[in-house]
């Protein structure tokens, strides 16, 4: 039995704007431990997908089909079955890290709340309430293996005293801390710099290597795709309309908009035309 199973998901938004059908009959495998792509331009239904998946789309939209994680249907869960699963076997990392930390609470404090709500290991299944110190613990365990600096000292800093990179690593240390057996990054690295971008995409490997969890990656970026996943799923206009392996989409692609994208990518990375060098501001 494959870990994820979509079939045929279809996601409706129906609001003052009109109907709009975002995802359309869209299905894919994945197993445990596999690393899955799935790219396309704004608007290709990929970020919808994903929070069909989690059970986080607006009220404004409506979904149908399946969705099998190990053999449960997510589409006919209540929420509060729903909900069991969420921080436990399905967790999720967001675009922005400055917009879904709270500015009022230290980070430390942030994902030792995940422990609270969600325990996800069988010591601890029939009692998941931990101790104080105990949370603690397990939260700088957790920036550790997530590469962030003195973990004690950053357990006590307010999201605004981070950059950007560390703020993105919290929110990992935050999604992985229940010990999911499935992460969905919803374009993680979009609002990073293309140093710390790498510095996300080789800690997310290391971490799929080391315990074993399976990733969705929602990104536009085929670059940033090539680089972390061993799949790839291409999306437009809701629908998939290319897969394969990362070395069969990049080596050979089929869809003419597959092509277009990689094309994007061949583009960039030609030489830069000179530019007028002529001052336009100068300060003294």
């Amino acid at each position: 039995m494959s870990l994820l199973d979509v079939r045929k998901l279809n996601v409706i938004f129906d609001s003052n704007r009109g109907v709009t059908h975002a995802v359309k009959d869209v299905s894919f495998t994945m197993e445990a431990g596999e690393i899955l792509g799935i790219v396309g331009e704004s608007g290709s239904g990929k970020s919808a997908t994903s929070l069909a998946i989690m059970g986080l789309l607006p009220s404004t939209a409506s979904y149908y089909g399946e969705l099998l994680f190990d053999g449960h249907d997510f589409v006919k869960m209540s929420f509060e079955e729903l909900r069991q699963f969420k921080g436990d076997e399905v967790s999720m990392i967001f675009q922005e890290p400055m917009v879904s930390l709270n500015p009022l609470i230290r980070v430390g404090k942030q994902v030792e709340e995940m422990l609270t709500l969600h325990v996800n290991e069988p010591e601890h299944q029939n009692d998941p309430r931990l101790s104080k110190a105990e949370r603690k613990a397990k939260v700088l365990e957790m920036f550790e293996q997530v590469e962030l600096p003195e973990p004690e000292v950053t357990y006590k800093k307010f999201p605004h005293e981070l950059s950007g990179g560390q703020q993105q690593r919290v929110m990992i240390a935050m999604a992985l801390i229940g010990n999911p057996q499935l992460l969905i990054a919803d374009e993680p690295t979009t609002a990073l710099d293309a140093d710390v971008q790498d510095q996300i995409i080789d800690l997310l490997i290391q971490l799929n290597k080391k315990r074993g969890t399976a990733i969705i990656f929602v990104s536009h970026d085929l670059s940033v795709i090539r680089k972390l996943c061993q799949n790839v799923l291409v999306m437009y206009h809701g629908e998939i309309v290319e897969r394969g392996t990362v070395e069969e989409i990049f080596e050979n692609p089929r869809d003419p908009y597959t092509k277009k994208l990689i094309a994007a990518i061949s583009d960039e990375r030609k030489e830069a035309r000179p530019i007028d060098t002529e001052n336009v501001l100068e300060v003294k």
